[in-house]
């Protein structure tokens, strides 16, 4: 039986801008998808800690970097300054190990586990 494991997490990320008026997404430093195993138009569940608020939408590379950008619609629910989880799933038969990195408030990772 396959069962849904979380696979990938980046945890208390700061959103560094949102656009309401940008095709709808969370834009990632490249460099930290490489580091958690996300792919280019993976989904993902963004968690504001801040807010409470949560979304599912795709995760978007961005440039290497500490910039963090939620677009479109989901620029609403979770805003500029908000600390957020994002993470990813994966089907397995058997237990995964997910690959977890920590933020700081300025998006620099501060610890690791699963590497």
């Amino acid at each position: 039986m396959l069962r849904q494991f979380l696979k990938s997490k980046i945890h208390r990320a700061m959103i560094t801008r949102a656009d309401v008026e940008y095709e709808g997404s969370i834009e990632i430093p490249g460099n930290l998808m490489d580091e958690v195993g996300l792919m280019e138009g993976e989904k993902v569940l963004v968690a504001s800690v801040t807010s409470g608020n949560r979304l599912e939408t795709y995760a978007q590379r961005g440039p290497d970097g500490i910039e963090f950008i939620i677009n479109g619609g989901a620029a609403h629910r979770i805003k500029k300054g908000e600390r957020v989880t994002i993470m990813a799933w994966g089907l397995s038969e058997g237990p995964v190990v997910a690959r977890r990195i920590v933020m700081n408030e300025v998006n620099e990772i501060i610890a690791r586990s699963g590497q």
